[in-house]
């Protein structure tokens, strides 16, 4: 099994979904360390994501690879999603992108894209893990993905480690005094607080996953978000 442009499709509307549904938590989130707009701001930024994709499709002007579906989707995110977000998950998504020109992906194409997001993202904010940003679920992510390429896991395995381990690390980040963005202000306030980007992208490799399942029924797993 090898993931196409259908596949990246799938992943960007089910990483809506998953935002819509977790709308209210994210801003929840945000209000504590943030200014409470991180849901709203990136639950509209996927709405326009997918009707973007939505509008090339009827149009018949589908990117024919993953990488062309995700530069559409790095394009909108940073001309919608306002605050650090759409900057920070655009980069992400514009390097992934640009990791393989490959009409299908597999684990190395997976692991590289995952590897070019998460250092787009660390330049792109000057973050890096233990800074309390959404780093602290990307890189951990990479890193997972990466050694489950290594050891000759599949799509499934390479996206089931990446997600896994994204969540682990937005779970981390709650101890974590904050070295970036807006809740650096708060000092040791924001000790005891969930990055709420962290999260949000937490979601967003769940939704990878889900995806790929979908072509994998007998491989479906869902991480649990807790």
């Amino acid at each position: 099994m090898s993931l196409d442009a259908a596949w990246a499709l799938d992943w960007a509307r089910r990483a809506a979904d998953l935002i819509a549904e977790n709308r209210a938590e994210l801003t929840e989130l945000d209000r504590a360390i943030g200014d409470a707009d991180h849901g709203d701001n990136l639950d509209r930024g996927m709405k326009a994501v997918v009707s973007k994709l939505n509008a090339a499709q009827q149009a018949g002007g589908m990117p024919a690879n993953p990488g062309g579906v995700l530069k559409l989707v790095a394009t909108t995110l940073m001309a919608t999603v306002g605050g650090a977000g759409g900057p920070l998950l655009g980069t992400a998504f514009l390097k992934a992108s640009r990791s393989s020109e490959a009409a299908v992906w597999g684990p190395e194409e997976l692991a590289r894209a995952l590897e070019e997001a998460t250092s787009g993202l660390e330049v792109r904010g000057h973050a890096n893990s233990g800074d309390k940003t959404m780093a602290d679920a990307w890189r951990p992510a990479a890193v997972a993905a990466k050694e489950a390429a290594e050891v000759g896991e599949d799509e499934v395995g390479v996206l089931t480690a990446a997600a896994q381990a994204a969540v682990k690390g937005a779970q981390d980040t709650e101890p974590l005094q904050a070295r970036r963005g807006r809740a650096s202000f708060l000092g040791e306030r924001s000790c005891g607080h969930r990055d709420p980007g962290a999260q949000s992208s937490a979601l967003i490799l769940q939704a990878a996953l889900d995806a790929a399942c979908d072509r994998a029924p007998a491989s479906i797993l869902v991480v649990e978000q807790a």
